[in-house]
């Protein structure tokens, strides 16, 4: 393959501007096929009916967007996004305890995907080599097995049909891409895919909170033991204008809340009333907004023989993940890395290269979440990963000793807290480096409730319980991000930093 000199990026969301500031970079010019008409500023669209609910972006996932658009994450903040160090400034209860709040260099970005979305598109936009064709459906594409040299398109308003031509088209469409038909009406085998799905169903309502809450008060997740039938699960964190978005999911049979009323008596049935108490004071702002998508599902494109040069799918349209763990945003991120980094020297096979490095970022954020999710009870698994086999005792019980240890010993939290920020490989559990930590690191006792200093909990008018409440100045304890992801990180840890 020449060096490229149009590119075509199929969906104007997340992963395709992503996409098309990777192509800019490189190419000459790049078009977005978009079937919305994209918004001028942070407001929800058609498109992306998931932005409704609690989004974060990992460190891992926000040093990538920095890097490919400088000055991004100094944007989101002035928009009023929140910088939360983990595990410092979060109050997590895991599935099987507290965590302490250390300090740590990992972080994640928690505002509204709405408003997450437009910084990027803005930024992206904002190149003259990139444009959009609004309310355009991509159909089918062009070319042969051998190689795709572009993408029938079809006009929304009036049905009619044109071929846009290009040098690489980039399948970033999304939950309903038709990537494996398209393979398959080129002649190519079926694609393999593995599906993890333990029943996840998650509701969001957005709420004022108090004046300055929002912007001071840690965070908050609650997490069920996965030997709970149905597991329960509760968050609470900060958007821009002073708003607080909360999620609550539930695993096969929970029975989410559907009706307003029926929003904060499921909330105060979670393991900690922690996430009731705070709705209290709020101000109800949207209604309840019910998701059943919480399946993990991915597509192996890279283990094909043969792969059409001109073509490259990433984000969603590959692999969709369990949203609790919060790795969709950072995974199509590191998609789009993987992809910019296979442009800066084309050649011959250039485009299966780029696709299994694709691959090969995705597994990271796969195997945590699947991992952890194939532990629930009545989890529906179709998969030929031997990472996620039952009978693997050794690896679990492994896991459940990293899992404690990361709730009440520093280094090894910080360590844990890294993987699941994608910012550290997970082989790092398996390294000589870690397992010494396991043996040496101090171990802090046992929480026996929400680590919230006093100021915390006079800022959001909590009444202090006994014995749980962390001294002022002290060394404040949090945990990860959504769900139970420091447990989801120890689940990686295996021989030689193989999952377990």
């Amino acid at each position: 393959m020449t060096r490229p000199e149009h590119g075509v990026v199929l969906g104007g969301g997340w992963a395709g501007m992503l996409a098309a500031r990777a192509l800019a970079r490189h190419l000459e010019s790049v078009t977005v096929v978009e079937r919305d008409v994209l918004p001028d500023g942070p407001r929800n669209r058609r498109g992306t009916p998931q932005a409704r609910h609690s989004h974060i972006l990992w460190s891992g996932g926000a040093r990538i967007v920095d890097e490919l658009l400088p000055g991004t994450l100094g944007r989101l903040l002035a928009a009023g996004a929140r910088r939360v160090v983990f595990q410092r400034d979060l109050i997590t209860l895991s599935a099987i305890g507290w965590q302490h709040r250390f300090p740590s260099g990992e972080f994640a970005v928690m505002c509204s995907r709405p408003l997450l979305d437009w910084v990027v598109r803005e930024r992206v936009l904002a190149d003259p080599r990139v444009t959009v064709r609004p309310r355009t459906e991509a159909v089918e594409p062009l070319g042969g097995r051998d190689r795709v040299t572009g993408v029938r398109v079809r006009d929304v308003a009036d049905g009619s049909w044109s071929s846009l031509e290009a040098d690489l088209v980039v399948d970033a469409s999304g939950r309903g891409s038709r990537i494996r038909a398209w393979l398959s009406g080129l002649g190519l085998p079926p694609v393999e895919e593995d599906a993890v799905d333990a029943g996840m169903a998650y509701c969001s309502r957005v709420y004022q909170a108090p004046p300055g809450v929002a912007a001071a008060f840690p965070p908050v997740n609650l997490a069920d033991h996965p030997e709970h039938e149905p597991g329960r699960f509760g968050s609470v964190y900060p958007q821009e204008n002073g708003r607080w978005i909360v999620t609550l999911a539930g695993t096969r049979g929970a029975r989410l809340p559907t009706r307003e009323e029926e929003f904060l008596p499921w909330a105060r049935a979670l393991p900690d009333p922690l996430v009731a108490d705070l709705l209290v004071r709020a101000e109800p702002l949207t209604p309840v907004f019910v998701s059943r998508f919480g399946a993990n599902r991915r597509l192996y494109p890279e283990r094909l023989e043969q792969w059409p040069d001109g073509l490259v799918a990433l984000g969603d349209s590959v692999a969709v993940f369990n949203p609790i763990y919060g790795h969709g945003l950072s995974a199509a991120a590191r998609g789009a890395a993987a992809l910019e980094a296979q442009l800066r020297e084309p050649g011959p096979g250039w485009a299966g290269a780029a696709q299994r490095a694709v691959g090969e970022g995705l597994d990271d954020p796969w195997i945590m979440a699947t991992s952890k999710d194939i532990g629930y009870v009545d989890c529906r698994a179709r998969t030929s990963d031997p990472r996620l086999a039952g009978g693997a005792s050794d690896r679990h019980r492994f896991s459940a000793f990293i899992n404690a240890r990361a709730l009440r010993s520093p280094a090894v939290s910080e360590v844990a807290t890294g993987v699941v920020a994608l910012a550290v490989p997970p082989s790092e559990l398996g390294s000589n480096r870690f397992l010494a930590l396991l043996s040496k690191d101090e171990i802090l006792p046992e929480l026996s409730g929400p680590p919230l200093r006093p100021e915390e909990l006079a800022l959001a008018g909590l009444p202090a319980r006994n014995g749980h409440t962390a001294p002022a100045g002290s060394r404040a304890d949090a945990g990860p991000g959504e769900g139970d992801s420091t447990s989801a990180a120890s689940r990686t840890a295996g021989r030689g930093g193989q999952p377990s």
